[in-house]
């Protein structure tokens, strides 16, 4: 389906009514994964023309994909990544973990932005950061786009190192999320060390569900199949 290619248009309001002169673009993958990390990229880009076909990462096929985040690596001004661990999305909760991953991942990059432009309606980030939310804005905004190519890229990559141990998961081919196999699996051997285990899928698993732990923000409803 033909699609818009992202604009500096955003990041150009923000110059005009705040005076930003740097502004990153963050945006998230693995929201919605039952293991691994939760990752956040934030991407300063300047207002240079983006890389051919740069866009949401979800819709751009895997091989392209991985060949656009070589061509960004060298092409954005500066980018960095940050992390939540399975065992602090489990402590802290969704919000609390994505506000934890863009600090980290904005205090990576070598200049501190003047605004950000977070992906999505819901600002989990807050001050002192100067927020500006962009529902779809990793379709509409080049360094929301560039953010959001290089933290899939980057999970998915860290999927697929996890141990071969763990082999029969397919981490390699699902980063995590919700498949077939990956509930087979889990049916089968129970969670890894990379799990998740304050998620609703651990209800479904009978053999394992006494496992599950418990927080204080309501579990992340995300239907099995």
């Amino acid at each position: 389906m033909p699609y818009e290619p992202p604009t500096h248009r955003v990041e150009r309001s923000l110059r005009a009514t705040t005076g930003a002169k740097i502004v990153a673009g963050v945006d998230e993958v693995g929201r919605g994964a039952w293991a691994g990390p939760v990752t956040v990229c934030a991407a300063i880009t300047g207002l240079r023309r983006p890389p051919e076909g740069l866009t949401d990462s979800k819709l751009i096929p895997p091989p392209r994909r991985a060949e656009l985040a070589e061509e960004l690596n060298g092409w954005v001004t500066a980018h960095a990544l940050g992390h939540a661990s399975p065992e602090e999305i489990d402590d802290l909760g969704m919000t609390a973990s994505l506000r934890l991953a863009a600090v980290r991942a904005l205090e990576g990059l070598p200049v501190r932005p003047d605004a950000v432009i977070l992906d999505g309606k819901h600002d989990y980030l807050g001050g002192p950061w100067r927020v500006r939310t962009v529902i779809k804005g990793d379709q509409s905004c080049v360094a929301v786009a560039a953010a959001s190519v290089i933290a899939k890229v980057r999970r998915d990559a860290m999927m697929a190192e996890l141990p071969e141990e763990y082999a029969d998961f397919a981490f390699h081919d699902n980063a995590g999320y919700p498949s077939p196999v990956h509930r087979a699996a889990l049916e089968e051997r129970g969670p890894t060390p990379y799990h998740r285990l304050s998620w609703s899928y651990m209800d479904a698993l009978t053999r394992w569900k006494h496992l599950k732990r418990t927080r204080n923000e309501p579990t992340e409803q995300i239907e099995l199949f």
